[in-house]
């Protein structure tokens, strides 16, 4: 940590008294926090971005989510545990963590990504929180993942009562609706997309056999193709759910 200048150190020591955690290798935090767009402006002055440390992060993840939903619901199948997996692990759920530990406060940006508002985007948080996910597995081993992903998991779930409720993110839910109803799958198109590149959206129709089934607007592709089976679910389930997160919801089991 001695090569560190102290605006970095000090942002490494506010990050890790948030975490409740103290790095043995400094650097190997340190890059945990570095985007890409940061590593571009300063080469030769940092660590490696992150991007290396969010693939095996998101490794670590799945294995922590697995152990933590296997022994709290055993009773749950393959299929609602792989669902429930999806869910935690998701870019929203990710991003909602982040957010939980001021995450966006200690990241290192480029000046550009800074410009365009960088530290609001999801992509860019949730990848730093698998990262940091990575970080955490490689100087303290597995129990110290743990510690930060498994009471943000906690809390997601405790609002729900899996007893009584199916969880499902709408894309799956309606790929799985038209394959048991007319065995055909949902089609997605981009009709366009408008605006800058760092403020662009994207307005996207899903087709069953050429016909609309709805039409949605979102700032990524994946958004708004999430909103469009949300819309199309809507009018052919003709069933209240209950939104969960921004990409998944609740139905009753014996609905």
């Amino acid at each position: 940590m001695n090569d560190l200048n102290n605006e970095i150190k000090n942002k490494l020591i506010g990050f890790e008294k948030k975490i409740d955690y103290a790095f043995n290798n400094k650097e190997l935090l340190h890059q945990a926090l570095i985007h890409r767009s940061y590593a571009y402006e300063n080469q030769g002055d940092s660590p490696n971005d992150n991007e290396v440390l969010e693939f095996l992060g998101d490794s670590v993840l799945g294995l922590i989510l697995a152990k933590y939903l296997c022994a709290l619901y055993p009773e749950l199948s393959e299929g609602e545990l792989s669902k429930l997996k999806s869910t935690a692990g998701s870019t929203t759920a990710l991003f909602y963590f982040a957010k939980k530990i001021k995450l966006d406060k200690y990241i290192f940006l480029g000046k550009g990504e800074e410009k365009s508002g960088g530290r609001k985007k999801k992509s860019i948080l949730a990848g730093a929180f698998e990262a940091v996910i990575a970080a955490l597995y490689l100087d303290g081993g597995l129990e110290k993942a743990e510690k930060l992903i498994v009471p943000h998991v906690e809390f997601l779930f405790k609002k729900i009562n899996l007893n009584n409720f199916f969880v499902n993110n709408y894309k799956s839910a309606l790929q799985e609706h038209l394959q048991k109803e007319n065995n055909i799958s949902p089609v997605y198109k981009i009709i366009t997309t408008k605006g800058p590149d760092h403020k662009k959206k994207f307005i996207v129709e899903v087709f069953a056999q050429n016909k609309q089934l709805a039409k949605a607007k979102g700032s990524s592709k994946k958004e708004a193709e999430m909103k469009a089976a949300q819309k199309a679910l809507k009018t052919l389930l003709k069933k209240k759910f209950k939104t969960f997160t921004e990409d998944t919801f609740l139905l009753k089991k014996n609905d």
